[in-house]
């Protein structure tokens, strides 16, 4: 018997409305009703929540329907820090733009003879340095949060 069956007819045998069962998740009366047409799967907290409710376990809700399964398995490779990844790339492309804007304006110095002076009142190695520093902080961060995953 696959997830959407099995639900509504453990809802059913308890006769509980979509209403009631929703409260009972806290979940939305819609989100019953999509798990219940197959339209959608509730996530892997829900599925517990609903095998303490009906007292079945989590083995016999997941085995017996294979798409559920994949949705389970693909929602726990998700990043356990997707908002750190963020900041570590965020910070690797200010790197990649202060250098290419360093690049430019010495281009332009040099073959078009424009005059661009960086501040005077920063430092060369920081003007030098900040853009390379920036991007190995950001791509080593990055590179380290990728593969990490929430442990599930």
């Amino acid at each position: 018997m696959i997830f959407s069956e099995r639900l509504k007819k453990e809802r059913e045998k308890r006769g509980w409305s979509q209403t009631e069962l929703a409260e009972k998740i806290h979940v939305s009366r819609q989100s019953v009703s999509k798990w219940e047409t197959g339209k959608n799967y509730p996530s892997i907290e829900v599925i517990i929540a609903l095998g303490d409710l009906f007292g079945i376990t989590i083995d016999e809700m997941l085995r017996s329907d294979e798409e559920l399964k994949e949705k389970v398995i693909r929602d726990s490779k998700k990043l356990a820090y997707p908002k750190w990844k963020t900041v570590f790339d965020s910070v690797f492309l200010l790197g990649v733009f202060l250098l290419v804007t360093k690049l430019i304006i010495i281009g332009l110095n040099h073959f078009i003879g424009t005059n661009i002076v960086i501040p005077d009142g920063l430092p060369k190695i920081l003007s030098n340095f900040l853009p390379l520093t920036l991007m190995i902080i950001g791509g080593v961060g990055s590179d380290q949060l990728k593969n990490k995953y929430i442990q599930g």
